[in-house]
Protein backbone atom coordinates (compact mmCIF):
# COMPACT_ATOMS: atom_id res chain seq x y z
CA UNK A 1 0.00 0.00 0.00
CA UNK A 2 2.95 2.48 0.42
CA UNK A 3 3.46 2.41 -3.43
CA UNK A 4 0.59 3.35 -3.93
CA UNK A 5 0.36 6.65 -1.74
CA UNK A 6 3.78 8.01 -2.94
CA UNK A 7 2.64 7.89 -6.77
CA UNK A 8 1.53 11.18 -8.47
CA UNK A 9 -1.83 11.61 -8.70
CA UNK A 10 -2.98 12.56 -12.41
CA UNK A 11 -3.16 16.17 -12.18
CA UNK A 12 0.24 16.12 -10.93
CA UNK A 13 1.77 14.34 -13.51
CA UNK A 14 0.78 16.13 -15.97
CA UNK A 15 1.35 18.99 -14.97
CA UNK A 16 4.98 17.91 -13.90
CA UNK A 17 5.75 16.24 -17.10
CA UNK A 18 6.14 19.22 -19.28
CA UNK A 19 9.40 22.08 -19.66
CA UNK A 20 9.37 23.71 -16.63
CA UNK A 21 8.83 28.15 -17.43
CA UNK A 22 10.32 29.42 -14.84
CA UNK A 23 13.95 28.52 -16.75
CA UNK A 24 14.45 30.00 -20.11
CA UNK A 25 15.59 27.55 -22.82
CA UNK A 26 18.65 28.24 -25.68
CA UNK A 27 17.42 28.17 -29.02
CA UNK A 28 18.62 25.36 -30.66
CA UNK A 29 20.25 27.58 -33.44
CA UNK A 30 22.33 28.97 -30.61
CA UNK A 31 23.12 25.48 -29.99
CA UNK A 32 23.79 24.47 -33.43
CA UNK A 33 26.16 27.75 -33.79
CA UNK A 34 28.53 26.88 -30.81
CA UNK A 35 28.73 23.29 -31.44
CA UNK A 36 30.02 24.45 -35.28
CA UNK A 37 32.20 27.14 -33.82
CA UNK A 38 33.79 25.04 -31.28
CA UNK A 39 34.15 21.56 -33.80
CA UNK A 40 35.71 24.16 -36.39
CA UNK A 41 38.66 25.41 -33.71
CA UNK A 42 38.96 21.81 -32.85
CA UNK A 43 39.40 21.34 -36.61
CA UNK A 44 42.05 23.66 -37.03
CA UNK A 45 44.14 22.92 -33.99
CA UNK A 46 43.48 19.52 -34.75
CA UNK A 47 45.41 20.17 -38.11
CA UNK A 48 47.97 22.79 -37.21
CA UNK A 49 49.16 19.91 -34.41
CA UNK A 50 49.40 17.12 -37.05
CA UNK A 51 51.40 19.13 -39.73
CA UNK A 52 53.44 21.12 -37.10
CA UNK A 53 57.01 20.12 -38.88
CA UNK A 54 55.42 21.16 -42.40
CA UNK A 55 54.52 24.22 -41.10
CA UNK A 56 57.74 24.76 -39.82
CA UNK A 57 59.69 23.85 -42.63
CA UNK A 58 57.29 26.07 -44.88
CA UNK A 59 58.20 29.05 -42.52
CA UNK A 60 61.81 28.28 -42.33
CA UNK A 61 61.76 28.16 -46.20
CA UNK A 62 60.49 31.52 -46.01
CA UNK A 63 62.63 33.55 -44.15
CA UNK A 64 66.07 32.30 -45.76
CA UNK A 65 67.10 32.77 -49.37
CA UNK A 66 68.89 30.03 -51.39
CA UNK A 67 72.54 31.17 -51.76
CA UNK A 68 73.26 32.08 -55.68
CA UNK A 69 69.21 32.62 -56.43
CA UNK A 70 67.89 36.25 -57.20
CA UNK A 71 65.01 37.07 -55.85
CA UNK A 72 62.20 37.14 -58.71
CA UNK A 73 60.19 40.25 -58.48
CA UNK A 74 56.40 40.42 -57.90
CA UNK A 75 55.65 42.96 -60.17
CA UNK A 76 55.68 42.33 -63.94
CA UNK A 77 54.53 45.47 -65.04
CA UNK A 78 55.91 46.69 -68.04
CA UNK A 79 56.45 50.77 -68.05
Amino acid sequence: MTQLQNMPSDTESISSGGPEKDHPTVPKWIKVGVFAAASALAGGLAAAWYYRKTLTRLQEAENREPEGVSSIPLDDSDD
